[in-house]
């Protein structure tokens, strides 16, 4: 199965090297690009790409804001963030928005298409800096009784044990970073009836997608148990 990629950054020289690096990689195809996050989304309705490689800093819509906007026009596309900066001020809003990967511009070639994939299957792709961003910001939040992620503070207040024995143990696969395909196979249940159990624990729970769901799982300590 081709995934197929919209590259948006307005440095040309970089949607430049991401082209000539995509075109090599099988299974891959490089359907457009665009240089402002208007042209993304106008480019994004056309051709429909399957990820989208999101900078932030771009002019007339910056990544965050085109990134909101995607997730109410196209929820099914997902974007990566791809950028230089690995503070709260970018990682954070860029999760609220929608973003299902958040990736730095030094990642090695290789790592950036694994990542793709794994985006692609349905995971949640952190840069380490990111994911340490968030985990501290979650600790403080925690600590100070405030709320952290989109609706977070309400998940807060559910508890894991509301669940059942099934969803508790997709939970868990989730914060592993495991698709649904993967839960199934691991679990020995069908990919439709995962979707089903991520449904359920997300009502349940009060939280609004996957990414939400693995934040709540490492928070609970769940993803190593």
């Amino acid at each position: 199965m081709t995934i197929k990629i919209l590259l948006a950054d307005d440095h040309a020289m970089v949607r430049k090297g991401l082209q000539v690096f995509l075109a090599t990689q099988p299974g891959i195809e490089l359907v457009g690009e665009a240089a402002d996050g208007l042209e993304t989304l106008e480019k994004t309705a056309r051709l429909v790409p399957d990820i989208i490689l999101m900078d932030l800093n771009m002019p007339v819509l910056d990544g965050i804001e085109t990134t909101k906007l995607l997730k109410q026009s196209h929820p099914d596309v997902k974007v990566i963030v791809l950028t230089s900066f690995s503070d709260q001020d970018h990682v954070l809003p860029a999760i609220r928005a929608g973003a299902k990967g958040y990736l730095l511009k030094d990642i090695e070639p290789g790592e950036l298409v694994d990542a793709i994939k794994r985006v692609h299957q349905g995971q949640v792709e952190l840069h380490p800096d990111a994911a340490g961003q968030l985990m501290s910001l979650i600790a403080s939040a925690e600590a100070s009784g405030m709320a952290d992620l989109n609706g977070a503070s309400a998940a807060a207040k559910s508890s894991p044990f509301a669940l059942t024995g099934r969803e508790g143990e997709v939970l868990k696969l989730i914060a592993r970073g495991m698709s649904n395909k993967e839960i199934g196979g691991a679990l020995h249940i069908t990919e439709k009836t995962v979707k089903t159990h991520v449904s359920h624990l997300l009502n349940k729970l009060g939280l609004a997608d996957r990414t939400q769901a693995a934040i709540y799982a490492v928070k609970q300590g769940l993803e190593g148990s």
